[in-house]
């Protein structure tokens, strides 16, 4: 099986303070995961000073008045940081990833050679924003937060139409919410997404703990992302719906194995049991004594371990035949 590429979502939980941002570079990196990602943005491109905080915004933080603007104004990493935390990552031996929110951030990514383009659920509508990265022609991953099924065709097109080669692309079905509650996570709709456009799919996490992204990943999910935090206790919008650096680690090492467990579909026995065949298994043997030339019948053989001898499905092969030596009770026939 081909190994999940798991993305840990840092996003804005280091709170503008580039010294968080490095110790959950190396939380990450610690907890094995591919990738951890991070956002770039520029506030003012991304929401007018009218828009207001989400409802889990506005809980998380404690403060109802504040507007999103003000809120993400302080979550902001400037260009010095993204350089100083891709060194870091570079030293941790870990992939950097960011989510850019508006063209210039999306330009200012590709100067720094970014890998992979993450389309984020809130601008699976913005076509602008996705001709861009379609432009650049880059591996993609789609998350697909409160979209539909028209939604996602409608951008898919839009990315494909700009050059992004269709096996270069991964939808993670999302549900944007935090936390998102176990009755809306929906994990079928995962598979409905790859069989509906016949791309790589995966699965961006917004659940408490880390079974549901484990089981995506038994269900087929070649990416997952999950959002992590240093402390779910700190001030911030995310950090509550997000794990901390014990979990991450679980999660992690859970996949792995998972992706180990899941095997090559073939039914045979394993390497691990062969040894335990003789053992757990059957054989025809003597019922009570057996004088040579008795028949052998339902009254005079039975069937016990070990399974070295005859194996019980000849059963009927054995039933009726004249018995060619002396046996006594418990002997293989």
């Amino acid at each position: 099986m081909k190994k999940t590429i798991i993305i840990a979502e840092a996003g804005v939980n280091h709170n503008g303070d580039i010294e968080l941002a490095k110790k959950l570079i190396d939380a990450a990196s610690e907890a094995g995961v591919d990738y951890v990602k991070f956002q770039t943005f520029n506030s003012k491109k991304l929401v007018s000073k009218n828009a207001q905080k989400a409802s889990y915004q506005k809980e998380n933080t404690g403060n109802t008045s504040e507007s999103q603007l003000a809120m993400l104004k302080k979550l902001e990493l400037s260009r010095e940081m993204h350089i100083e935390l891709i060194n870091h990552c570079n030293a941790k031996n870990i992939n950097f990833l960011s989510t850019g929110f508006d063209l210039d951030s999306i330009d200012f990514l590709n100067e720094l050679n970014i890998d992979l383009f993450k389309v984020p659920s809130g601008e699976i509508t913005n076509l602008p924003y996705l001709r861009k990265i379609g432009s650049l022609k880059k591996p993609v991953v789609i998350s697909t937060g409160m979209a539909d099924l028209q939604e996602i065709e409608d951008a898919l097109n839009v990315i494909l139409k700009a050059g992004v080669n269709k096996s270069d692309i991964t939808i993670l079905h999302c549900n944007t919410e935090y936390p998102t509650p176990m009755v809306d996570v929906n994990l079928k709709a995962m598979n409905t997404i790859k069989e509906t456009f016949g791309v790589s799919v995966g699965y961006s996490d917004h659940t408490l703990g880390i079974e549901i992204p484990i089981a995506a990943v038994t269900m087929g999910a070649t990416v997952i992302e999950k959002h992590f935090t240093l402390d779910k206790t700190m001030e911030g919008p995310d950090h509550k719906a997000s794990l901390e650096p014990k979990e991450l680690k679980d999660m992690v090492a859970a996949i792995r194995n998972i992706e180990v467990a899941l095997g090559n579909g073939k039914k045979e026995p394993s390497n691990s049991e062969i040894k335990n065949k003789e053992v757990a298994r059957k054989s025809i043997v003597a019922k009570k004594d057996i004088k040579k030339g008795d028949v052998l019948s339902n009254e005079n053989i039975t069937v016990k371990r070990p399974g070295s001898g005859i194996s019980p499905m000849q059963w009927d092969h054995v039933i009726g035949t004249i018995a060619s030596k002396d046996y006594q009770e418990d002997d293989l026939i």
